[in-house]
């Protein structure tokens, strides 16, 4: 389903983080990035990871290696949080689903409260037994 910018909002904000591989650490580490050292493996070209919560902090990192010339590999992740499925489901538009969701509620609300007044009405309580009084013989 087409994502709105709403939804392309949500997942920027709360769910991508982008995760920077260098080869050696950063000098300067800038807010709102978390360093993390990555273990020691045959066959691990990087060595730091750098997890970026906002896209402003991630061009701010990456400048500042493009600057050093610091060899650097990106990528982007989903948060593993347990809001992450309910603000950003797999090919689902939130707010789409949302505008369902009322729609539907509001048009049951109105189609009961309808129903409700013919329950109440004597005349139409009076046809309608007669009715079934007629369909069972």
């Amino acid at each position: 389903m087409q994502l709105t910018r709403f939804d392309r909002f949500l997942r920027e904000k709360f769910v991508y983080r982008t995760h920077i591989q260098t080869l050696r650490p950063v000098e300067e580490i800038p807010n709102g990035i978390a360093a993390v050292d990555l273990p020691d493996g045959p066959g691990k070209r990087y060595k730091h990871l750098y997890i970026a919560k906002s896209s402003k902090a991630a061009d701010a990192l990456i400048s500042h290696l493009k600057e050093n010339g610091q060899m650097y590999a990106t990528q982007i992740v989903d948060n593993d949080a347990w809001f992450v499925p309910f603000i950003a489901p797999k090919e689902k538009s939130v707010t789409w689903s949302l505008i369902s969701t009322v729609l539907i509620s509001t048009s049951l609300f109105f189609a009961l409260l309808y129903l409700k007044g013919f329950v109440q009405d004597p005349e139409f309580k009076k046809n309608f037994q007669e009715a079934l009084k007629i369909l069972k013989g």
